[in-house]
Parts: C-alpha cells; sequence; structure tokens
C-alpha cells in the first residue's frame, strides 16, 4: 500500500502528522511525502519539513492525501498542484483530507458529488464546488473520505485504517498510540462551545474568512469553466 501526503508552505501540521502516525503503523505501507519539489517547507508556524519526493516523482498511490492550513487557499488557484492531485486520483484507492485539505480537492473538482466535511468554520465552502458539506468528524463517501478540522485527522486515519486492514489492525494502532482523548474542557465544537467564545474566534477569523471566499469563489468559477 503506498500513500502520498501533500505538504505545502503554511499548512497546519497536526493535519498531516496526525494522520502520518496512524499510517506508519498499518501493515505493508510505503508513506512518501511530496511537494513540487525536495526543497524544505515550512508550517504556519515555522516547522519545518523535508518532502522526500517531488511530483514528478511519485508514483501512481493507492491513496492520496491532503492536509488543510492557512496555505490552501494558494494551492486552490494553482495549477501544478491541482494538476498533480487530478492526475493521482484518475488511479487512486482512496482520495483523502483532513480539515480544508478538502477545499484543495474540491477545487481539483474532486469532490463534486460526494458528501465530504471540513473545519467547521470552512465546511459551507465546499457547496461551491458541487460537493455535499457535513459536519461530521469523519466522512465516508465511496472513494472519498475527509475529515474535519485539525484533531480530527488521527479519528480519519483510524477509520481508514479500519477500512483497509479490518478493526482489528485499527484498534492495536489506536492502543499503541494510547489514543484515549479525555479533553480537559467539553467544548472545541460550536455544538457545545459557548456562543461567546464561538463568536470570539470567528471575529479572529474575520480577515482570512474573507480572502478564503473570495479565493473558493473564484477557484469554483474557474473549475466550472
Amino acid at each position: 500500500m503506498h500513500i502520498a501526503m501533500l505538504i505545502y508552505p503554511r499548512m497546519t501540521q497536526l493535519d498531516m502528522t496526525g494522520p502520518f502516525e496512524v499510517f506508519s503503523s498499518m501493515p505493508n505501507t510505503t508513506i512518501d511525502v511530496v511537494w513540487k519539489d525536495r526543497e524544505p517547507v515550512q508550517d504556519l508556524y515555522g516547522l519545518t519539513f523535508v518532502p522526500n519526493m517531488a511530483f514528478s516523482e511519485c508514483p501512481q498511490t493507492d491513496i492520496l492525501f491532503v492536509p488543510g492550513g492557512f496555505g490552501q487557499a494558494a494551492l486552490m488557484e494553482d495549477d501544478e498542484v491541482l494538476g498533480f492531485l487530478r492526475k493521482q486520483a484518475e488511479g487512486a484507492r482512496y482520495v483523502t483530507s483532513v480539515c480544508t485539505g478538502s477545499l484543495v480537492l474540491a477545487a481539483a473538482g474532486l469532490l463534486t458529488g460526494y458528501r465530504a466535511t471540513s473545519h467547521w468554520a470552512w465546511v459551507d465552502q465546499l457547496a461551491l464546488f458541487g460537493a455535499e458539506p457535513v459536519s461530521e468528524r469523519v466522512v465516508i463517501d465511496r472513494d472519498r473520505i475527509t475529515g474535519a478540522g485539525v484533531t480530527s485527522g488521527i479519528d480519519f486515519a483510524l477509520t481508514l485504517a479500519a477500512e483497509l486492514h479490518g478493526e482489528k489492525v485499527a484498534r492495536l494502532i489506536q492502543l499503541s498510540m494510547e489514543y484515549d482523548p479525555a479533553p480537559p474542557f467539553d467544548g472545541g465544537s460550536p455544538k457545545r462551545e459557548s456562543p461567546e467564545l464561538v463568536s470570539a474566534l470567528k471575529d479572529r477569523l474575520s480577515g482570512i474568512a474573507e480572502t478564503r471566499i473570495e479565493v473558493a469563489e473564484r477557484a469554483a468559477v474557474r473549475l466550472k469553466e
């Protein structure tokens, strides 16, 4: 089983490293971390990753994975990235994402007609691309599997592990990671958090929200054209 994990500037590293931890424990699995070239890539906060494979070197993958992050908007209008994703998706067994990685897949036309999720603050933008937004932790629709915001990446990856290798293998991986969430607060979702905090976070995101919707609308027009 070959997995190609896209990385890119200003991504959210946990979107990628959470699933990577799970994938690394799956049997008979090879993982390649890919970008346009092999030059180092920094996440949103400066953590540096070094891709081990360029797009041009990447073989046909079984699992295509795209993380989210604040650099996602630029990818939605990047023909080289979108072309790579479309080409790999043609032969992939599963096309997957976490957080706003689903918007990149959507911009490539890979979620049109599919149910999909993303971070709660951006999930509605999927409708611009003909996808059906779903506010769930992990969404499976045929050969598309998408995870919601950031920390859902581990849930997503364990779900995929169960799809590929059965529940026993997935549960063993979960046990080995001691993935037994017990958050200190009963929040983390707008469904459970106070309206005041949800509003405060939306205010903090308002600047990037305007940019993201503008990019999404342009990308949706390009896709239709």
